[in-house]
C-alpha cells in the first residue's frame, strides 16, 4: 500500500494547494518537483496546480530501492562528480519543490558515510545556486514532509500521530501562523543580546542586533522575495534569525535529533560553544555521539575550500509557533515548529540574512520549556515555553 493510499484525496489536494500557493508562482516560471515515488499522487497534484498557475512543472521521483542501489553499487568517485545536467536544470529553474524523498528513513542509516560525504561534496555547486551562495538571487524553494507507516516506526510513534503532526501542521492557515510569528517578531524587534535557558540544561547567549527577523508563515510573499527570504518548510510556523556568527556562548541541550549524514537518531545531545563556535571536543550525546561529531568533521573537510570556514558557527536561532505541533519525535521538520521550544542551527545561513556559507546546516531543538530574555531591557519574550 502506498503512503498516499492512507491519506484521503481531499487531504492530498489541500496539501498540494498549500505547497503551490505558498510558492508565489508566476506565469511562465519553471518548477522542479522532486520526491519519493511513494508520493507520486501528491507530486502530480502539485504539477497540475503549477500548470493552473501558468508555471511549467518537471516531476522527478525515485524509490528507496533505487537510492539503496546507488549507494551500494556506484563508486565514491562517481558520486563526487556534480551532474552537469542537473546543475543546469537548477540554474534554469525558478522554483524547486521537494517532498520527503524516502518512504522508510531507516534506509538512509545503511548508506556508507564516505559515499554520503562524496555526494554532499558533489551537491555544493547545486546548493550554491539554489540558495544564492554563488552571487545569484537564489531560487524559490519548498521542502515538505510526508507521513508513512515506515517513518512512524522509525520515529517510534503511531502512524496517526505522524500524520497529524505533518498533515495537520501543513493545514494550519497562514493567517494563524502569521499572528504567532508577528507577535514574536514584535517582541524581538530591536533586541541586542538574548539569554536563553530551559529546564534541561540549556543556558546560552547570542546576539541578533541588526539581523533580519524572518517570519515563516508558509507563504513566500513579495516582501519575502525582496528580502531574499525564498524558502519554505512545510509544516511552517516559526520565526528564525541569523545571529552574529562569532558571538555567543553557553550550552544547548537537545533531547532528540537526526544525524545529518546517516539519519541515525541522536539522543540527549549537549552542545557547548564559545565566540559563536562549537567546541566539538566538549560536545556529547548519550546515543550516537560519534555519528554527530563525525558529521561535523566531514563537513569541516568539505568546507575547507571556502574562504572562511563556518561549519560549526552558530547559524540560526528559531522559535517554534505552530499550534498543531505538540511534541518532538526526532523529525526536525516538525520538531523545530514545536511551541515552547527554540532551536539553534550551525553552519550555513547566507540565504536568510547571515554571512556563512557551508555544506552543513543542522538544527538542534530544545525541550518545550524555553525561557528567552532580552538582556538590553530585561524583558521576558518567552517564559517556560509560553510566549509573553
Amino acid at each position: 500500500m502506498k503512503a498516499t493510499d492512507m491519506i484521503t484525496k481531499e487531504k492530498i489536494r489541500k496539501c498540494a494547494e498549500a505547497i503551490v500557493n505558498g510558492m508565489n508562482l508566476k506565469k511562465g516560471e519553471a518548477v522542479i518537483i522532486r520526491g519519493g515515488a511513494h508520493t507520486q499522487e501528491l507530486l502530480e497534484e502539485i504539477g497540475i496546480l503549477c500548470y493552473h498557475k501558468g508555471a511549467h512543472p518537471l516531476i522527478m521521483a525515485t524509490t528507496d530501492e533505487y537510492s539503496a542501489r546507488v549507494y551500494d553499487e556506484i563508486p565514491e568517485r562517481t558520486l563526487r562528480e556534480t551532474p552537469k545536467h542537473y546543475l543546469a536544470a537548477i540554474k534554469e529553474s525558478d522554483a524547486y519543490i521537494t517532498i520527503e524523498p524516502f518512504k522508510d528513513p531507516t534506509i538512509q542509516t545503511k548508506f556508507p558515510r564516505e559515499k554520503i560525504a562524496a555526494r554532499t561534496e558533489a551537491n555544493v555547486p547545486i546548493r550554491k545556486v539554489l540558495y544564492g551562495e554563488d552571487g545569484g538571487p537564489g531560487k524559490k524553494w519548498t521542502y515538505a514532509g510526508w507521513p508513512t507507516p515506515e517513518a512512524a516506526r522509525f520515529y517510534g510513534v503511531e502512524y496517526e500521530d505522524l500524520e497529524r503532526l505533518i498533515i495537520d501542521g501543513i493545514a494550519v492557515p497562514a493567517s494563524t501562523l502569521r499572528q504567532n510569528t508577528s507577535r514574536l517578531a514584535e517582541l524581538l524587534r530591536g533586541a541586542d543580546v538574548l539569554h536563553i535557558t530551559d529546564d534541561e540544561g540549556t543556558d546560552f547567549t547570542c546576539r541578533i542586533r541588526g539581523r533580519r527577523i524572518n517570519e515563516d508563515d508558509g507563504l513566500i510573499d513579495e516582501y519575502d522575495v525582496r528580502n531574499g527570504d525564498l524558502g519554505n518548510n512545510l509544516p511552517a510556523g516559526e520565526i528564525f534569525i541569523a545571529p552574529h556568527e562569532t558571538y555567543g556562548e553557553g550550552s544547548l541541550f537537545c533531547p532528540v535529533t537526526i544525524d545529518r549524514f546517516t539519519n541515525k537518531i541522536i539522543r540527549n545531545a549537549m552542545l557547548h560553544f564559545k565566540n559563536g563556535k562549537l567546541i566539538l571536543e566538549e560536545c556529547t550525546a548519550e546515543v550516537n555521539e560519534d555519528q554527530m561529531i563525525d558529521s561535523f568533521n566531514r563537513c569541516l573537510e568539505i568546507d575547507s575550500k571556502e574562504r572562511e570556514v563556518r561549519t560549526t558557527n552558530i547559524a540560526e536561532l528559531g522559535i517554534g509557533c505552530n499550534p498543531a505541533i505538540d511534541k518532538a519525535i526526532g523529525y526536525i521538520l516538525t520538531d523545530e515548529k514545536l511551541i515552547g521550544s527554540i532551536h539553534v542551527a550551525f553552519g550555513s545561513n547566507l540565504s536568510y540574512g547571515g554571512t556563512s556559507k557551508s555544506s552543513m546546516h543542522w538544527d538542534f531543538v530544545t525541550s518545550p520549556t524555553a525561557t528567552i530574555e532580552r538582556l538590553d531591557t530585561k524583558q521576558k519574550i518567552m517564559l517556560h515555553g509560553s510566549i509573553m
